[in-house]
């Protein structure tokens, strides 16, 4: 009998996989963590299930155990960030510097490993919340600020559910969620919505014939003024359609004859970027997330760690 309940009970944590490794995510910053996490909360959930007193749904209670791995693995970790929040725009003539440790930055999930829900205005809702200017500005508060954030604005829990999952009081959820606002707002994180949830499919696909073709006439008219472009590990960014461009005939003209092969990430358009080799074949060099505005690419982030990366997305490591 208890081999039937423990079965039927894996099944219940196993349904939960997808959304708890999106709040991981969000509350730590890199996808490779948040699955760390999720392994680390099904093991404890296990461990504990004798336990479980069933006061609360299996739902929450695996969410309280997960804030708290995610609470222990913060106490150790850095703030992960993106370039733009570490400093001023670069230029073309760099210096480029030394690539920094993978700890150091907000990395990318696959829309398949953090959406859990069917509906489209929840799934609204959860794209925006996996954006990668979204986790930079949690990333900026401490845990149980983030933690409070995550389940009040993104789960839609209510301050007393909070409360009963973090262990503290309903005043001290509600000074937190307060602090947590503020503090956003003072940095100007407060507005981290998309404008555009149903990207343009005719100018994406504009846009990757153009850089496969290094077609700077169409990449102008998809491509906005302002554009910024970031380069993770790498703190060098860049500010401004000249600029980018220029780094992209410049130090990065290597990347023409770049295929491009589309996925997901972070609620946003994303390519896998490969690069021709000289026998001919094509390997992995970028996973680049774009976001648009006014119906143009406004932001580049080009994660260079492709090789990491990719299988992640279920990339292939050659074509």
């Amino acid at each position: 009998m208890a081999t039937s309940v423990s079965s039927i009970q894996s099944l219940d944590f196993e349904a939960h996989r997808r959304e708890l490794t999106a709040f991981c995510y969000r509350m730590l910053g890199s996808s490779f963590d948040a699955e760390d996490a999720v392994q680390e909360t099904l093991t404890r959930a296990w461990k504990a299930f004798d336990r479980f007193e069933g006061r609360s749904s299996v739902r929450t209670w695996l969410y309280r155990i997960a804030s708290n791995v995610c609470f222990d693995m913060l106490r150790a970790a850095n703030r992960r960030a993106r370039p733009v929040d570490m400093g001023e725009p670069g230029t073309v003539d760099g210096p480029l510097g030394e690539p920094l440790a993978s700890s150091m930055w907000v990395e990318p999930i696959p829309d398949a490993r953090a959406l859990a829900s069917d509906d489209p205005a929840e799934q609204a809702v959860e794209r925006d919340s996996i954006r990668l200017a979204f986790i930079a500005a949690l990333q900026v508060l401490p845990p149980r600020q983030r933690a409070a954030l995550i389940l009040k604005e993104v789960l839609a829990l209510s301050a007393q559910e909070i409360a009963e999952l973090l262990d503290t009081s309903v005043a001290a959820v509600n000074s937190a969620l307060q602090r947590a606002r503020a503090t956003l707002a003072d940095r100007g994180l407060e507005d981290t919505t998309v404008p555009e949830h149903s990207p343009d499919q005719e100018l994406l696909a504009r846009y990757m014939a153009a850089f496969e073709s290094y077609d700077f006439d169409v990449l102008t008219e998809v491509v906005a003024e302002d554009a910024r472009q970031s380069m993770p590990p790498y703190a060098l960014w860049l500010q401004g359609r000249d600029d980018v461009f220029g780094w992209w005939t410049g130090p990065g003209a290597a990347c023409r004859g770049s295929r491009l092969v589309p996925t997901r990430a972070n609620g946003l358009p994303a390519f896998g970027q490969y690069k021709k080799a000289p026998d001919g074949t094509y390997f992995p060099w970028a996973l680049q997330v774009v976001e648009l505005e006014d119906g143009k690419i406004r932001d580049f982030t080009f994660f260079l760690e492709a090789e990491r990366l990719f299988p992640l997305f279920g990339l292939p490591l050659s074509l």
